[in-house]
């Protein structure tokens, strides 16, 4: 740099990266023991002026009104972003933090809606009768989601200038069949916004491969409720809860036929199954974080850094139904899967997971008309199964016999499977 003795060196200093500290203004020696002034805090900052001098200056409390100058609550200014702005980039950004409330009047799910295994849903709102239903419980609903096809559907001519083109027929949304459920680890918590708190699963992984094993996939969730004031159909958590499930399942904000279904008794006594769906817009905002849990469980919140706009005027909060689509259910008794092995992570039921629960349902075979891998044909015991078999070797091929029934199940199995028992 050719530098000598008594050359002169500038250096520029970013002002930017001065740091901010805090000094507390003593009180006088004047004041008394008694009566003390109160310490008063100034906000401070060290800065570079423009002689090269190192100077404390005074700025603004961070949590001041100065922090009111964000471009939307929680961030930065629009300086702080960019130096200078058009009118048209300006709205563009604001467009972003803005939602304009509006119902989506459909489903993504068909006409036919979701149909429900009658004895794992029957089996689900038994065990919730154990507790009058004052305890809230969720599970996963595992199945298919089948395509339904355009009436009159099958390839069609279409004629245009250039000649007969077929068209292919147009699906429509699919039909959901639910053919098990699995309760995940979970407490109950009455102080919890969803009445319970997730625990973590060391099984996560095994039921997601022997359900696609079984050909299966995870296709909804279900929860029970106490019985609630009419209208009240989901609260903020669940709507929230909700819409994390459709995101999840559609990877990313689109259209998914993944299904909520909500269980409770009325006041006759009687339970009753419904199942909804939240809109893309829910998804959406979900995904950004603009919805939140507040005081009154019948409406979502506003996150501050957005604004949702319902009859063109500004809204700290959108109430559920809003949000939710209804989907038709109907129940059916499934052709390949039985629901009579104890399921897993359950407290205070009669029935617990063992050898001996095993050995009572396979016991059956030959019997009522049952078959050996008809009683086998269980999710949670093939799930059990899975902490004593190889689920790499021995798990498929039994899963193989379960669902293809021309596929026998090898004579050695049921000698492994009998010893266990």
């Amino acid at each position: 740099m050719n530098l000598g003795h008594g050359s002169m060196i500038h250096c520029r200093v970013d002002p930017s990266t001065c740091a901010d500290v805090t000094v507390t203004d003593q009180p006088t020696d004047a004041a008394t023991d008694d009566k003390k002034p109160a310490a008063a805090t100034a906000n401070m900052k060290r800065i570079i002026d423009k002689d090269g001098n190192i100077k404390m200056v005074h700025c603004e409390d961070p949590d001041g009104p100065s922090a009111e100058k964000g471009f939307r609550k929680g961030m930065q200014s629009l300086r702080s972003m960019k130096m200078h702005w058009t009118l048209q980039e300006f709205v563009d950004m604001d467009s972003q933090f803005e939602f304009k409330i509006k119902r989506q009047e459909e489903s993504w799910v068909g006409k036919e809606g979701v149909s429900l295994d009658t004895p794992s849903a029957n089996d689900f709102q038994s065990y919730l009768r154990r507790f009058n239903f004052q305890r809230q419980r969720f599970g996963y609903l595992y199945g298919k989601f089948v395509d339904e096809e355009e009436e009159g559907g099958g390839e069609k001519e279409k004629k245009s200038l250039f000649g007969s083109e077929k068209e292919e027929k147009v699906k429509k949304n699919s039909k959901v069949v639910v053919e098990a459920i699995y309760e995940p680890p979970q407490e109950a918590d009455p102080k919890a916004a969803e009445g319970f708190v997730m625990l973590e699963d060391p099984f996560e992984d095994q039921v997601e491969n022997l359900a696609s094993l079984l050909g299966l996939k995870r296709v909804g969730w279900i929860f029970g409720h106490p019985p609630r004031e009419e209208g009240f159909q989901l609260s903020a958590a669940e709507v929230i809860m909700a819409a994390e499930l459709q995101l999840e399942a559609a990877d990313g904000v689109e259209q998914t036929p993944f299904v909520t279904v909500k269980v409770t008794v009325g006041d006759d006594g009687n339970v009753s199954f419904e199942a909804f769906q939240v809109s893309r817009q829910c998804m959406e905002m979900v995904a950004e974080q603009a919805l939140e849990v507040g005081p009154n469980p019948g409406f979502c919140y506003v996150n501050e850094t957005f604004t949702a706009i319902q009859e063109g005027k500004a809204s700290k909060t959108v109430e559920n139904n809003f949000f939710l689509t209804v989907v038709p259910i109907v129940q059916h008794v499934s052709d390949v899967f039985v629901t009579q092995f104890p399921k897993a992570n359950r407290d205070h039921d009669d029935r617990t997971q063992s050898h001996d629960e095993m050995k009572r349902q396979l016991s059956k075979s030959g019997s009522s008309g049952w078959t050996f891998i008809d009683l086998l044909s269980d999710f949670s015991l093939l799930l059990y199964l899975c902490q004593f078999l190889d689920v790499n070797t021995d798990i498929p091929k039994i899963c193989d016999s379960v669902v293809n029934r021309d596929v026998p199940l090898d004579d050695g199995y049921k000698i492994i499977i009998a010893s266990l028992a």
